[in-house]
């Protein structure tokens, strides 16, 4: 636990840096670096590949988000091996890692807080295409030390993929992933470009609609897909007008599923193959 003490002394260090009253203080004093180095997770999708690439003592601690089943990319038994953090400065500073990893949306006055205190800052993108997100596995494997393992890990995910491709020749059959609110997966995502390996068309960007759109209902009562894949649960997928629809099925798709590249790739793979093979 950390004491009274330096969370207050973590508090007014970061004040000041905000506030620019005082000169930049010196970086904390740390052991010379490990090799690999020691590195905190703030981001989930770092979090999935880390624990496939790292030693589970480079990893002081994952994000708060890999311990919550609506949001993790980890299974519950692997997340529970490793620290959390919800991603405050002071929390950061309290485990002193070499390494920090955020989404790409950092403040500027945290990611100044990292720098004035000596600590290297690296981002995740959105991840938008498995081509992005091999490349993702390769950059925190070297970052890591472990660029072989960074290879073994890209090597799983292409054979997973492999085995959930559609016999060659096969039409892709006509999907739209309906999430909460009726938010769809539109063009240029992730989840379009394996629903697009797996035997599917993503039904909504080929209608025009982007990433996080609303799709309406009537836009499903007026062109059914074949399959109509829910990310958790929402009223309107209870409506009974869509019960009537003839050929048309519907499957579950975990939200832990639907965001992050790495190890998860493997399971929305299979996950997507099961369903296309239940059409029949």
């Amino acid at each position: 636990m950390i004491g009274r003490g330096a969370i207050a002394c973590a508090g007014l260090l970061i004040a000041g840096i905000a506030a620019g009253s005082a000169p930049a203080p010196a970086a904390m004093p740390r052991p010379a670096q490990a090799t690999p180095p020691r590195i905190v997770s703030l981001n989930p999708c770092s979090d999935a590949i880390l624990v496939e690439v790292a030693d589970p003592a480079q990893i002081l601690a994952i994000s708060a988000y890999s311990r919550d089943p609506a949001s993790a990319s980890l299974p519950a038994d692997v997340a529970s091996r490793f620290a959390i953090t919800h991603g405050t400065v002071e929390e950061v500073i309290a485990l002193r890692p070499d390494v920090v990893i955020d989404g790409a949306y950092v403040a500027p006055a945290t990611a100044g807080a990292y720098r004035r205190l000596g600590l290297r800052l690296e981002t995740m993108g959105t991840q938008r295409s498995i081509a992005g997100a091999l490349a993702d596995v390769r950059r925190l494997a070297a970052l890591a030390g472990h660029p072989d393992r960074g290879e073994a890990l890209v090597q799983r995910i292409v054979a997973g993929l492999a085995r959930a491709a559609p016999p060659p020749g096969q039409r892709p059959a006509d999907a739209v992933v309906w999430e909460w609110g009726g938010i769809v997966a539109g063009s240029d995502t992730l989840i379009g470009d394996l629903l697009m390996r797996t035997g599917f068309a993503n039904l909504a960007a080929r209608q025009g609609y982007r990433q996080a759109d609303i799709y309406p209902i009537e836009a499903l009562l007026a062109h059914p897909p074949r399959v109509l894949l829910s990310v958790g649960a929402d009223r309107m997928l209870h409506h009974p007008a869509l019960a009537a629809l003839p050929g048309m099925m519907r499957a579950d798709f975990p939200a832990g599923l639907l965001y992050c590249g790495g190890p998860t790739l493997i399971r929305a793979a299979a996950r997507l193959a099961a369903v296309r093979r239940g059409l029949g």
